[in-house]
């Protein structure tokens, strides 16, 4: 899927595929329960223009189309495995949260922020740096000032906002790279054997989509309001104000506080079991 012109061929079959109407897509997720693997080739099928979609809106990253669908497409039959029907959601709208997490962790993974923390937070500081580096260009030419004023946006020193803005710029060395001229051999056969061991590996993924399933159970408590605010300013990598959510939901801002606050009391109360130990 690497080359231009099979992507492009790959991105209009898909396009052509007929989408789903409600009843055929929930009829075929019952199947998929049922152990029908035609039935979930079918819904991975009907759905992967959505996976070219959402890996478009993330291209400008630095990380090749052909990979970021190929990622996407992970997450799309994650959530074919995971659906459950009987819950009254379109299967669209839960597909879309585990194919955005996986193109956001492709993207996240090939960018040079690797010392600025890990999982939601790094994303959230990789794409919020990007933009808002973006933004204040715009209105300050000196760098050095502009460092500062990063640094004021992002409650650090100018210090370690040169370092993070260095890691953004840094451009990384291919591992497929030859390690000496006219050497068969790439950086990556000089490096250490020192991974994390397999069974580590498999056992931290299980606790990881454990974790996730309890949460998808745990928002189902809340009401339409309070799960758009979770979605909305917890969840999401660009955290919607409360005002911007009270104008949406038409209350006020400190009402949309309420919920917030009550949103995370009930989620807390759902999700106490996975609180680690005194």
């Amino acid at each position: 899927m690497q080359s231009s012109a099979s992507l492009d061929r790959y991105i209009q079959q898909v396009r052509a595929i007929p989408k789903l109407t409600r009843e055929e897509e929930h009829e075929l997720a019952l199947r998929v329960v049922k152990g029908d693997q035609d039935a979930a080739d079918r819904l991975v099928e009907a759905n992967l223009r959505y996976v070219i979609a959402i890996a478009l809106q993330y291209r400008r990253y630095g990380v090749k189309l052909g990979d970021l669908i190929a990622e996407g497409s992970v997450g799309l039959v994650t959530a074919v495995r995971k659906f459950d029907p009987h819950r009254g959601t379109r299967f669209v709208t839960y597909a879309g949260y585990w194919i955005r997490a996986f193109v956001l962790e492709a993207v996240v993974r090939s960018s040079t922020m690797v010392g600025a923390g890990s999982g939601p937070f790094r994303s959230k500081l990789f794409f919020r740096l990007r933009r808002e580096r973006a933004r204040l260009s715009n209105l300050i030419a000196d760098p050095d000032e502009l460092t500062e004023r990063l640094a004021q946006e992002f409650d650090t020193t100018p210090e370690k906002m040169t370092e993070l803005l260095r890691r953004l710029d840094q451009r990384e060395i291919s591992l497929d790279a030859p390690a000496y001229q006219d050497s068969e051999a790439t950086l990556v056969d000089m490096l250490p054997a020192n991974s994390e061991p397999q069974d580590s590996m498999v056992a931290r993924h299980r606790r990881h989509s454990g974790i996730q399933d309890r949460l998808q159970d745990a928002l189902s408590v809340l009401d339409h309001r309070e799960r758009l605010i979770v979605e909305k300013r917890i969840l999401s990598d660009e955290s919607a104000s409360l005002a911007a959510l009270g104008r949406e939901l038409g209350v006020s801002r400190e009402r949309a506080r309420q919920l917030e606050a009550r949103a995370k009391k009930k989620l807390a109360d759902e999700l106490s079991d996975l609180a680690p130990a005194a």
